[in-house]
């Protein structure tokens, strides 16, 4: 692309704000894409004049930090943003936002130009450690624990209104609320999270919510039918309301809003209460015995034997512990117990005996 001088750029853009002709009529007529004619009409309309007068800035790292916090907190793009800080190319936001995300604050520090001397520079003095228990020392730590102070009082505030857990996003919002009272270095370390993470939820914080008329409306339902309803039937009501939502999505934007439905499934019991006739408990857990065969025991149990459930039936004498007999089944039917009496009673007289199971 031709270079073009201050002149013919603030003519350029002089055309395009007096509206008669368009972007790209300007940018056809003078050889040049049409994006470059709405950059000068931005830089015009921000700086005026001043804006084209060519000037060879060495840009501070202050400077650089307070043009990335206004573009995130404003959420201007790139061309706005150059435009009223008086950068001349935008791409050199980008450039100072890549470098911030992935090397931190010493990347914005402005380099020397030419070759690096090979002789040490003996005039640079190392940073300063305070020395233990020294005023400087005192005072460092006092600010650490008031800042970790208010952070967990924050956090309790969060957490106290949010589901029970602390999310990035609750973390990135805390931060947000102490930017101005301490540095964001020390927060995002202090919340153990990346400071381009910081960065990019500050951005997406700042952008409206596309959700939100989803959200209202999934929220009258709720209350509406006094939180009776989970996410599949406000699904299906939105729906009948002629609004198509993936289920997946309503029980996401529930989750987000706290929303849970109060009604639960009743577990199954199989317990149906009293059956058949229950015998008198004659044992009443006596169970010892003065002679054999007088009192007789009995259980189903169950176990495990090479990966396959078993069922054992046995009879048990309370005099001396004597196993009379027993059956063995791979289900616990009326047969297992029914041959198992059989084979008990075949050869004994059972006048006097008790049996208990």
């Amino acid at each position: 692309m031709a270079k073009y001088t201050s002149e013919e750029k603030l003519q350029a853009a002089l055309r395009y704000l007096e509206g008669n002709e368009s972007s790209h009529e300007i940018a056809k007529s003078i050889g040049i894409d049409h994006k470059a004619i709405l950059k000068w009409a931005k830089q015009h309309q921000y700086n005026g004049v001043e804006a084209f007068i060519k000037r060879y800035t060495n840009y501070s790292t202050q400077f650089k930090l307070d043009v990335l916090n206004f573009m995130i907190e404003n959420g201007t793009s790139l061309t706005e943003t150059a435009a009223i800080f008086k950068i001349a190319f935008p791409t050199s936001l980008r450039e100072w936002k890549k470098q911030f995300e992935t090397k931190g604050f010493s990347a914005l520090q402005s380099k020397k130009k030419g070759h690096p001397s090979m002789k040490k520079d003996s005039t640079i003095q190392p940073k300063s450690v305070p020395v233990k228990g020294s005023t400087e020392a005192l005072q460092a730590e006092i600010d650490r624990l008031r800042m970790e102070n208010e952070w967990v009082f924050k956090k309790v505030e969060r957490l106290s209104s949010s589901q029970g857990k602390i999310t990035k996003e609750d973390k990135v919002k805390v931060i947000y609320e102490l930017r101005h009272k301490y540095t964001v270095k020390a927060l995002v370390s202090f919340a153990d999270i990346p400071r381009s993470t910081y960065y990019n939820l500050v951005k997406k914080m700042n952008r409206p919510d596309p959700d939100a008329e989803l959200k209202a409306e999934i929220q009258a339902i709720y209350e509406e039918h006094e939180g009776r309803y989970g996410y599949r039937r406000i699904r299906d009501e939105l729906a009948n309301r002629g609004r198509k939502v993936n289920h997946k999505k309503v029980q996401r934007i529930m989750k987000e809003l706290g929303l849970k439905c109060v009604v639960r499934m009743k577990k199954y019991k199989s317990y149906k209460g009293k059956v058949g006739k229950i015998a008198p408990n004659i044992l009443d857990r006596n169970f010892t015995a003065e002679a054999p065969n007088e009192k007789w025991v009995t259980d189903i149990t169950e176990f495990k034997l090479l990966g396959e459930k078993l069922y054992l039936s046995p009879v048990l004498d309370l005099f001396n512990g004597e196993i009379i007999t027993y059956t063995i089944g791979s289900r616990p039917t009326f047969s297992l117990v029914s041959e198992m009496l059989e084979k008990a009673i075949v050869n004994d007289k059972l006048d006097s005996t008790v049996f208990h199971k």
